[in-house]
C-alpha cells in the first residue's frame, strides 16, 4: 500500500515539473539566444577547441600544434583523453553541437544544482518543490561564472556536477569514485577531490568508505591518463612533457579573468621570485585552512560544506583559474542556505549572490583606466580583483563563520535549561 501511495503521490505531483521547467527555459532564453546569436568567431569559443581537438584526433593531427581560427587563436589545453572523448563534437555540425552542449550545461546544472540545494528542498513539499528549483535555477544561472559557461561554451559545470554528485550522491548507481576520476582526468584541477578523499577516509575519524572512494577516483584518473598513450602517443607525450608546462598557452596569465591567487598576486607586477616566494606560502597557507575545515565539516555531518571549500581550493590553488571556473559558487549557496530556518544565512547567501551576479573584477579595470590619482592604482585593483578575494572570505564565511551560526541555532534550539550548560558552550 505503500509504495502505491508513493507513486500516485508521483504521479499527482509530476505536473508541476512542467510549469517549472518552462518557467526555467523562458528565463534563460534571452541568455542563450543572445550569446548562441554572438557573431561567429566569438561565439562558444572555447566549444570550438573541444571540437577542434577532436577534429584533430579523428584526421590525425597533432593536438597540441592547432589553434582556432583568427581573431580568438586558442589552443587546446586539455589532457590528452579530453581530446579523445571531444570527437563526438567533432562529428556534429558546428550549429548542432551548439545546441547540444548548451542544452548540457543546463542539465550540468540541474545535477549540480539538485545536490547543492537537496536539504532546502527537502523543506519546501512536494507541490513547492519545482518551483523552488526553478527559481534556484534561474538565479544560479545569472551569477558571472554560470553565464559564462553559456558564452564561452565551457565544461566547469559539467566537472562541478561529477564531482557533486560523486561525493552527495545517497544511492548512486555507479561505483563512487568514478566520476571524480573522470573530471581530474579530464581538466586537471578537479583533482583538489583526491586530496578531500585522502583526508576524509585517513586519520583519527577517516572512513572506510572514503578510502574506497578515493581507490576508485585515483584508479579512473590514471586508467584515462594511461589509455590516451595506446591511442594517440605522440600528442599524450607532448601534453604531459611540452604543453602542461607552458602556462602561457591557456591565456595571458595576469589578465583580470584570472582570479586565482597567482593571478592576483601576478596583477601586482612584482619581481617574479617575489611574486613566486608569496604566491607559495598563500598557497601553504590557504590549503591547509581550507582543507582542515573541509575535513572538519565532513566529520562533523556537513559533506555538503566540505564539498563547496574543497571546490573554492580547486579555484584558488589553481596557477590559473578564470571567472568561468568559479562555476563552484552554486555549491557554495547550497551549503549556505542549508539550514532554511536561519535567515541570516538565507541573507548572507543573497548578497554572495548579487556579488557574484556583478561584473565587479570589470569595475575595476574602468577605475583603473580613470587614472584617478591613489583611488585608480588602489582600490581600481583591490576591485579588480573582487572576485578571488570574494573566494577567500568564503573559505573563512563556510569553515569558520558557518558552524558557529550552526552551534548558536543548536543551542536556541536547546531547552531553556540546558542552553547554558558549560559543557555545550
Amino acid at each position: 500500500m505503500r509504495t502505491r501511495d508513493g507513486l500516485f503521490a508521483i504521479k499527482r505531483y509530476a505536473w508541476t515539473w512542467w510549469p517549472a521547467a518552462l518557467l526555467v527555459a523562458a528565463a534563460v532564453a534571452p541568455l542563450v539566444g543572445y550569446w548562441l546569436n554572438n557573431p561567429d568567431d566569438q561565439r562558444l569559443v572555447d566549444l570550438d577547441v573541444y571540437r577542434t581537438g577532436g577534429e584533430a584526433v579523428l584526421a590525425g593531427r597533432p593536438v597540441y600544434d592547432f589553434v582556432t581560427p583568427a581573431p580568438q587563436l586558442l589552443p587546446f589545453t586539455y589532457p590528452p583523453i579530453a581530446a579523445l572523448l571531444a570527437a563526438p563534437l567533432a562529428k556534429m555540425s558546428w550549429p548542432v553541437a551548439q545546441w547540444v552542449w548548451t542544452i548540457g550545461i543546463f542539465a550540468a546544472l540541474a545535477v549540480a544544482a539538485g545536490h547543492a540545494f537537496r536539504p532546502l528542498l527537502a523543506r519546501a513539499g512536494r507541490l513547492w518543490t519545482p518551483l523552488l528549483f526553478a527559481a534556484l535555477m534561474i538565479a544560479c544561472t545569472y551569477m558571472m561564472p554560470i553565464r559564462d559557461q553559456v558564452r564561452f561554451g565551457q565544461v566547469d559545470i559539467l566537472l562541478v556536477a561529477l564531482c557533486v554528485a560523486d561525493c552527495l550522491a545517497r544511492r548512486p548507481w555507479w561505483p563512487r569514485g568514478l566520476l571524480i576520476g573522470l573530471a581530474t582526468a579530464v581538466k586537471l584541477t578537479p583533482g583538489v577531490f583526491l586530496i578531500y578523499l585522502l583526508i576524509t577516509g585517513f586519520g583519527r575519524d577517516g572512513r572506510p568508505e572514503q578510502r574506497r572512494t578515493l581507490s576508485m577516483a585515483v584508479f579512473t584518473a590514471a586508467l584515462l591518463t594511461v589509455l590516451p598513450f595506446l591511442v594517440i602517443p605522440r600528442d599524450s607525450t607532448q601534453f604531459w612533457f611540452s604543453a602542461l608546462l607552458d602556462s602561457g598557452r591557456v591565456g595571458a596569465n595576469n589578465a583580470t579573468t584570472n582570479q586565482s591567487m597567482r593571478g592576483m598576486l601576478l596583477r601586482l607586477y612584482l619581481p617574479d621570485w617575489l611574486t613566486t616566494a608569496l604566491w607559495l606560502a598563500l598557497l601553504a597557507v590557504v590549503a591547509w585552512y581550507g582543507f582542515r575545515w573541509a575535513r572538519r565539516a565532513f566529520a562533523t555531518g556537513d559533506p555538503l560544506t566540505g564539498v563547496a571549500l574543497t571546490g573554492l581550493m580547486a579555484v584558488l590553488l589553481s596557477p590559473v583559474a578564470w571567472i568561468h571556473h568559479l562555476a563552484w559558487m552554486v555549491v557554495v549557496l547550497g551549503a549556505l542556505v542549508a539550514a532554511a530556518g536561519d535567515t541570516r544565512r538565507l541573507w548572507v547567501a543573497a548578497g554572495v549572490w548579487l556579488y557574484y551576479v556583478l561584473p565587479i573584477p570589470w569595475w575595476g579595470v574602468t577605475l583603473r583606466a580613470a587614472e584617478i590619482p591613489v583611488l585608480s592604482p588602489v582600490l581600481g585593483r583591490v576591485v579588480q580583483n573582487a572576485y578571488g578575494l570574494g573566494a577567500l572570505a568564503l573559505v573563512w564565511l563556510l569553515g569558520h563563520w558557518l558552524p558557529r551560526r550552526a552551534r548558536a541555532a543548536e543551542r536556541a534550539a536547546a531547552p531553556p535549561g540546558h542552553r547554558d550548560h558549560p559543557a555545550r558552550a
